[in-house]
């Protein structure tokens, strides 16, 4: 399915997921930065402007020329600033991959009142705990299937669209 340009338009998402457990010799695991390029990639297609420290620290490479103060400020601004909150939750051998920071965002985001469009396997991972299970019923949260998305990742638009009261006009 083909999105539209402007299918975001004027709406800022901040794309969160792993970094620190995500970095193996030589950068960034494969398959967690080739899914998190896919979501960064659909949002700015589709119009969004894009927030991510995945971005700014170059997928790792930058990461240690970052101070936890500044990470932290950062962060917390792009939550502020965004429209939407998309983590990315990656799954590996059945594992939900540690990704501390983002659920320090989730939080952030649920106390902000911002809209979460979550991506990870669904159903959940068993090793996902249960307030990452039960976020939805105390927050405006959604979860995407990983496995959906990378079929049809115009699947993600719907989702913030959807989560921001919008749909997409027809092509």
């Amino acid at each position: 399915m083909k999105v539209t340009p402007d299918a975001l338009r004027g709406v800022t998402v901040f794309v969160g997921g792993p970094i620190q457990h995500a970095l193996v010799p030589g950068g960034m695991a494969a398959p967690v930065h080739d899914f998190l390029r896919l979501t960064i990639d659909q949002s700015r297609q589709a119009g969004a402007t894009v927030l991510s420290a995945h971005v700014a620290e170059r997928f790792g490479a930058d990461t240690a020329s970052f101070t936890p103060e500044e990470v932290s400020v950062r962060d917390y601004a792009w939550m502020r600033e965004c429209d939407v909150f998309v983590p990315v939750l990656p799954v590996l051998d059945g594992t939900l991959l540690r990704t501390d920071g983002t659920h320090i965002e989730l939080g952030w985001a649920s106390a902000l009142g911002r809209p979460i469009v979550g991506i990870t396997d669904q159903p959940f991972a068993e090793s996902a705990s249960h307030l990452l299970k039960g976020l939805a019923q105390v927050a405006a949260a959604t979860f995407l299937s990983a496995k959906e998305i990378a079929k049809d990742p115009a699947l993600l638009v719907d989702g913030v669209l959807a989560a921001l009261g919008r749909t997409r006009a027809a092509a």
